[in-house]
């Protein structure tokens, strides 16, 4: 008996080892597939891995884009390298994308070339070719014939079911990055052509004036306080000042300060760390959240002394610090507040800090009254119901002569937000395509013998009849009432009614 290896045992091993090599070889290939990459550098990595595998001199893989041809093409041991088309429109890469299975062949044209062998397999998702993956003239080695076999051509489909998913993925986040980018730019395009005239709307001297300060103030970086009464237009200002500064494409958060409990106020702003209390759960604040764009305080006035102290440090070290945490952590965010009190008078009664005032007015822009450019009411009342119309689908309901006059001669004491809900309401109840003085549901009665023109002088009580009018309809819930005046319900609470 003779102590060599017999041929058969030497061929059993051989063809262990080729399996061996092509299980690792797709274990590496699913591995590698795990991290994103552009179509050319995936084709060219499976093409790598399948040409010496199959024992193959050459091969291609392409990914195709559309029936015109184009796509990417990977190419080894090919001179001169074969470009999409070509590929597209070989015979024998025509015979995978209709089969849509791995197809082997002996003598055969290739690319315009005589060969011995070629296998290929077409890339498939969902049904749909997504391209093809051949190997050129196999070598003959360990016994094995010079032509690929249906060994070959099931590793080739186990290939192939690896890398077309990938590939699909690869083209889904190249067409949501091209998405993404269209959307920026039509974002860009829209905060440009959506001017300050087309949010604030008004040519009085005084709306002019207050547009004029927001066009300027938004081009630079210092914080900007917006004051004037309730309702006049404040947040829409600082989305405006955001809109068109430096810092547009970041966040624009705001936060009311009155509308916030003073016990969770500080970690809506700053954030809290978990395990602070029991139950308590880790949260980014305001400022982190905003960082790289604009932070709106609203009712900045309202905002508790001991708040206001953490506040004038962030402006001054711009960085905070969360609710139970010891790391500081950077903040880059413009302020822009807004308060209807005056902020002057509330610094000499001790209950705002004159620091923080300072550092939140660099620059101050004042919304005026409605009360301040009646002229604009008709051009308000107009920009509102076909507002209004648009979001219901139907056309826009006109005023009579005796609305707008009643309108003119309406003191709104909640100003803008009144005349838009005033409107909203018309709108509604409206059965033609007039509204009429009578549509019109004023909150001060005509019976109420008050003169709808006040002067400086009577002003507050006209105002406080219009809360006290509003209280009575709603059997005095102040909840109801500070939505119904556009006011919040601190402001009411204030009002001392």
């Amino acid at each position: 008996m003779s102590g060599g290896r017999s041929p058969g045992r030497d061929l059993e091993a051989f063809a262990l080892k080729k399996k061996v090599l092509r299980l690792e070889t797709l274990y590496d290939v699913s591995r590698s597939l795990t991290s994103a990459r552009e179509e050319k550098a995936l084709l060219e990595e499976i093409l790598a891995r399948a040409v010496p595998v199959l024992d193959a001199a050459r091969g291609f893989a392409a990914a195709f884009e559309d029936a015109e041809g184009s796509g990417t093409v990977a190419a080894l041991g090919l001179e001169p390298a074969p470009g999409p088309l070509a590929v597209a429109s070989d015979p024998f890469v025509l015979d995978l994308a209709r089969a849509k299975t791995s197809l082997s062949r002996g003598k055969e044209t290739v690319l315009g070339s005589g060969i011995e062998s070629v296998a290929g397999v077409p890339l498939l998702a969902g049904g749909r070719v997504l391209g093809v993956l051949v190997v050129l003239d196999r070598e003959a080695r360990g016994g094995d014939a010079p032509s690929f076999d249906e060994e070959d051509r099931r590793f080739l489909v186990s290939l192939a079911g690896l890398v077309a998913p990938a590939l699909e993925a690869a083209r889904r986040l190249r067409t949501l990055a091209a998405d993404l980018d269209r959307l920026r730019e039509e974002n860009r395009s829209l905060k440009g052509s959506l001017g300050v005239d087309e949010i604030l709307v008004g040519d009085s001297p005084a709306m002019r004036r207050a547009k004029e300060l927001v066009a300027r103030a938004a081009a630079s970086r210092v914080n900007v306080l917006v004051t004037g009464e309730s309702g006049t237009g404040k947040e829409l200002a600082a989305k405006l000042l955001h809109a068109g500064s430096p810092r547009r494409e970041g966040p624009f958060l705001a936060l009311n300060c009155a509308a916030v409990p003073e016990s969770l106020l500080e970690s809506e702003l700053f954030g809290i760390e978990r395990g602070v209390a029991t139950g308590v759960e880790a949260r980014i604040g305001k400022f982190e959240l905003a960082n790289g764009g604009t932070i709106f305080l609203d009712e900045i006035g309202d905002t508790p002394l001991a708040i206001q102290a953490k506040l004038l440090r962030v402006l001054q070290e711009r960085e905070i610090e969360r609710i139970g945490g010891r790391a500081k952590v950077p903040v880059d965010v413009r302020v822009v507040s807004a308060t209807h009190q005056d902020l002057p008078a509330e610094i000499r009664g001790g209950r705002f800090r004159e620091d923080l005032f300072y550092r939140l007015r660099v620059v101050e822009i004042r919304m005026p009254a409605l009360r301040e450019h009646r002229e604009d009411i008709p051009r308000l009342a107009g920009h509102f119901l076909a507002r209004i119309a648009a979001r219901d689908g139907r056309r826009a309901p006109s005023l009579s002569r005796d609305a707008v006059k009643a309108l003119l001669d309406y003191p709104f004491p909640g100003n803008v937000r009144e005349l838009e809900n005033l409107l909203e309401g018309a709108a509604a109840l409206v059965s033609g395509d007039t509204i009429e003085a009578a549509d019109l549901q004023f909150g001060i009665a005509n019976e109420s013998g008050l003169e709808l023109h006040p002067t400086s002088a009577d002003l507050r009580n006209v105002e406080n009849a219009h809360i006290l009018r509003v209280l009575a309809q709603v059997k005095g819930n102040k909840s109801r009432a500070a939505k119904l005046l556009g006011v919040s319900r601190r402001t009411l609470y204030r009002k001392r009614i």
